[in-house]
Formats: C-alpha cells, structure tokens, sequence
C-alpha cells in the first residue's frame, strides 16, 4: 500500500529545501568516474557518499580501487559527495544516483515518502560514532535554556536527541523553542558556533565530536553506544535505488562484492584505512582531519556489512514520537538476498532484516 510522508510545515519547507540542496550537492561536491571504460554505452555505478569518516567505506572503497577491481573494466563507477542524508534520499529520486552510503533515518524517510517506491537498505556500513559533546560543567539535569545543535532537521542524530531528550522531560520542538534549543546547522558550522559561544553543545557523528573535544574544548555528556543493547547501532547503511536493483541486479552484487572487501581491508588494515579515507576526505574538501582527531574518532566506529535492522524499528519509533512525520514505515526497506549471497560464497552468516 502507497504510504503518504506526513511532516508539520516547518519540516515540509525543510524538505523543500534539501531537494534543490540535492542538485547543489551532486554539482558543489565532487563528482567523478574513477572506473571502467567510456561512451554512452558502458554501464555505470552512480555512487553517493560523505567526506565524513562515518562513510570510511565508501572513502576507502573508492580510494583503493576495491569497487573499480569488483565492479570489472567494463563498468564504470561515478562518485558524488554529498553532506546530508535529505540530500542523498533527493538525488536517488531524481535518478541522479544509483546507490548510497547514507544514515538510516534518511534512509527510512526516502522509503516512507515514497512509498516504498524508491531505495532498499542493501546493507549495513558503519555502527557507532555519535556522541553528545557539551560545555564543560553542563550535567544531563542542566540542560534547560541550553541550545544543542545538530547535523539537519531529521536526520539521525537530531531524532536521537528530541528522542533522548523527551525521555527525560524536556521539551524541545522544530522551530528551536523549548527547554532546549535544538539548532540544526553544517557541522563545520557547529565547531565554529561553539568556539564563538552561540552553542552550548551538539549531538553529531564523528570526526565532529572528537574535534569539538579537542579544538573546541567540550566533554562528551553520552556516548550514543551505552543507550542500545550490546552498544551497537545503525550509523550507516548502503542503500540502492529500486529503480537501478531492478534492472542491475549483477552490478549491485558486483557492488556489493566491492563494499564487503573494503569492510573487510577497514577492519584488517586500520592504519592504512586510515590514511586513505583522509586522502580521500582531502581531494573532496580540500582539508586533512589531524591525526589524532581521527585516530580518536576511528576508534568509536566499527564497520560491519549487518545492518543491525532490529535498531532501525526503534529509530522508526523514535521517529514518529517526536512529531516530526505522521508515518514511518520499515516493513520492506531490507532487500538483502544479493549480499547474502556474496557472504555465503566467502563462508559467512547471512545478515538478517530482523
């Protein structure tokens, strides 16, 4: 059944303005085919990701060449950056990309609004990484007439926090008024606003955690880890385009293929994952992350293919308690048959959308 994506005004005037950043974020990031032969007649792999540390996967995947050696000589891969989830969901449906590296929030939103119609969850990428970093002296029982910021208006850190933060009394809605101030903004605009004292803290993945720590001076107040089970969640997830998993089934698992041995040099090869994902993260924006930030920040992620779907159902609720959207549908977001496949011919468990 076709869903309807229900948001108040201020979020659907939101959502507006993410579809024209869309079209900003193919052009105004950096955009490339890095693979494969040429023409009009080679296919292709239209991939999205961040020059955040959070998508170390795609960084790394596409800084060593392991999509280019899966996906063959005669496929070409063409990157896009991009630097919110909204802008991601946008360009998967205007068929600007094939497949992305994106949050699950983000992800479940694109799925709703579409009805269903528009990205599956292929697999799991990153788990951890988010933290809510504060002034020094700010307790959790202190946090009124406080303003937090965060990454953009509905992603998945900013439902974490109005999720945690009505858990524990406090009002805080979408304009910015409440107990607390919820100020959603650029990341690289949130070091700055707390160095400049417009802030009082942010609840943002890493590296921007670690850098508010170090550059910036602030205490972490939580670790997102220690609010789920086993201190595992859902960071980042691949998704794929309905549309492109329809018709290339053999170059989503070719993908696929590619994202598994990147997760795999990830987690055999920290140093040098390392150093590729900041080269990459330098080509893309012209700035390296100093090395112990970044030593830090890779220390709070783990990057794993599961895409520990049993904490998207509760994101899904955290979703719709804080009244930003009427609807939030999970059931048929995951397809993951085509990387279960390429795990069982490694040797491995399947994943589970359970």
């Amino acid at each position: 059944m076709s869903r309807q994506f229900v948001r108040r005004p201020a979020v659907l005037a939101a959502i507006a303005l993410v579809a024209v950043g869309a079209c900003a974020g193919t052009t105004a990031g950096v955009s490339r085919a890095l693979a494969g032969g040429s023409g009009p007649s080679v296919p292709s792999v239209r991939l999205g990701y961040f020059a955040n540390i959070t998508h170390a996967t795609a960084l790394v995947g596409v800084g060593k060449g392991i999509y280019a050696e899966h996906l063959g000589p005669g496929v070409r891969l063409e990157t896009s950056t991009f630097k919110a989830g909204g802008e991601v969901t946008s360009a998967l449906f205007s068929d600007a990309i094939d497949a992305a590296y994106v949050g699950p929030i983000p992800a479940l939103n694109g799925f709703t609004k579409s009805g269903g119609q528009a990205l599956r969850i292929v697999s799991g990428s990153t788990s951890g990484g988010a933290f809510l970093v504060v002034r020094p002296g700010i307790t959790v029982d202190g946090l009124s007439g406080t303003k937090i910021a965060t990454p953009q208006l509905g992603n998945t850190q900013d439902v974490a926090l109005r999720a945690w933060l009505k858990e524990r009394g406090y009002r805080a809605d979408e304009f910015g008024a409440g107990d607390v101030s919820i100020l959603p903004q650029d990341n690289a605009m949130t070091l700055n606003a707390f160095r400049s004292g417009q802030i009082d803290g942010a609840w943002v993945p890493e590296p921007w955690a670690t850098r508010l720590v170090e550059e910036g001076g602030a205490e972490v107040l939580l670790d997102e880890r220690t609010l789920w089970p086993d201190g595992r969640f859902a960071t980042t997830n691949l998704v794929v385009s309905v549309k492109f998993l329809n018709a290339h089934p053999d170059l989503v698992k070719k993908l696929l293929e590619g994202h598994v041995a990147a997760t795999d040099f990830l987690i055999a090869n920290p140093k040098e994952a390392m150093a590729a994902a900041n080269n990459q993260i330098e080509q893309i924006t012209g700035k390296r992350i100093k090395d112990s930030v970044l030593s830090a920040a890779w220390g709070h992620l783990e990057f794993t293919t599961d895409p520990l779907a049993s904490t998207l159902e509760a994101m899904a609720r955290d979703l719709l308690g804080t009244g930003l959207v009427g609807e939030a549908e999970t059931a048929g977001i995951y397809d993951l048959r085509l990387l279960n496949e390429v795990l069982l011919s490694l040797g491995r468990p399947t994943a589970s959308d359970r």
